[in-house]
């Protein structure tokens, strides 16, 4: 419960700065939004069921590509093909486990890299631009507007996590972290562990796919570059950053990440160096993240109960 109160103080927040933004802000609001969503996709996957991918950003792209091939009302396909993309890459990468997986998964994702990167008809390495919006006009809601499409961002990355949090309260969501915990055993009870773990890679696939046919509405322009490996390793780090199989962390660590990347890029170009300090700290911390920072130093400030004599 308290990690609910923490998301639902996120998003007073994040509307309160939205109420005050400018183009900037709205700009800012947006892209976190998009890359929360990526990484409670991931923490779902990783942190939950104990798969961790080098390749997620590659079903974050194909949802992103799928989008604009399928034109701008094609919202509703663009997740659900992303699915069938995911489920096919699930079912061969979960017949591996530990780092096995993850050099599977870092193989596929490469492979969708470089058939975006090649495929001319896809625009190539040049990627493609003027990608449309949503029209939900006949809801009297005009996306092109910044303030409106962060808000529309911001809704979308609450619903999403509104769904996992209910995911995870079900007994899917039980079998899920039993997946990761002891999964011989879940074979024993007589549950076929492969159509699981495949199941929920499909699960997670989808979630990221739709981030990424956000990501599309919010550039109007994408490249092979969000299928790049590197974008897997840096939500990973947004996921550790905040705090694994916390669902709230991956939030707090895509916002924290998005605003530490726009400040200090403009102070210096080693700025990656300095977001790696802070990823240290926290490591060295022996926390689960931010996520385990704040609750440590509120276990600290709650008032112990001495024992009775």
């Amino acid at each position: 419960m308290t990690r609910h109160l923490l998301a639902l103080a996120l998003f007073v927040a994040l509307l309160i700065w939205h109420s005050q933004a400018e183009y900037y802000g709205f700009e800012l609001l947006a892209e976190i939004a998009v890359f929360a969503m990526l990484a409670m996709s991931l923490d779902l996957l990783a942190g939950y069921g104990g798969m961790v991918s080098l390749g997620h950003a590659a079903l974050f792209g194909t949802g992103a590509y799928l989008f604009a091939w399928l034109s701008g009302d094609a919202v509703g396909l663009s997740a659900p093909l992303a699915m069938a993309v995911a489920l096919a890459v699930g079912a061969v990468a979960v017949r591996v486990e530990g780092i096995f997986f993850i050099m599977i998964t870092l193989g596929f994702g490469q492979m969708g890299y470089e058939f975006f990167f090649q495929n001319r008809a896809l625009g190539g390495d040049d990627g493609l631009f003027g990608i449309p919006r949503l029209d939900l006009s006949s809801f009297g809601i005009d996306l092109s507007d910044p303030r409106a499409f962060a808000l529309f961002a911001l809704l979308c990355a609450a619903a999403v996590y509104l769904l996992l949090a209910w995911v995870l309260a079900t007994p899917v969501g039980a079998v899920l972290k039993g997946l990761h915990a002891n999964p011989g055993r879940l074979r024993a009870l007589g549950l076929r562990v492969l159509v699981y773990r495949a199941a929920a890679f499909a699960f997670a696939g989808t979630i990221a796919g739709f981030a990424g046919s956000i990501s599309a509405q919010h550039t109007q322009f994408i490249t092979p570059h969000l299928l790049n490996w590197t974008t897997s390793g840096e939500v990973l780090v947004m996921v550790i950053f905040g705090g694994l199989a916390t669902l709230v962390g991956p939030v707090l660590g895509a916002l924290a990440l998005v605003l530490l990347r726009h400040e200090f890029s403009g102070i210096t170009d080693y700025w990656g160096a300095v977001m790696g300090g802070f990823l240290i700290v926290i490591v060295l911390s022996r926390r689960n993240g931010l996520v385990g920072l704040l609750e440590g130093m509120v276990s600290g400030l709650s008032p112990k109960v001495k024992p009775d004599a």
